[in-house]
């Protein structure tokens, strides 16, 4: 079994310097092997929503000469 780290913050104000300083110590935290594995999985994620609401291909870059 998994364990997963859970962390939560709580505002009274919208603050973004806090938000931005939370994300950044959150992903420290974070072993590099963790930090894919949630990477990979918020892909998988997006491709099976695009997937799901009709899209047959995900949308990409087209450079144009």
């Amino acid at each position: 079994m998994k364990k997963h780290k859970t962390h939560i913050l709580i505002l009274d104000d919208d603050n973004p310097e806090k938000e931005l300083q939370f994300e950044i110590e959150f992903q420290l935290s974070l072993t590099p092997a963790e930090r894919y594995e949630i990477m990979d999985s918020l892909v998988q994620d997006t491709l099976e929503l695009t997937t799901r609401n009709g899209y047959q291909n995900t949308p990409a870059i087209v450079a144009r000469p």
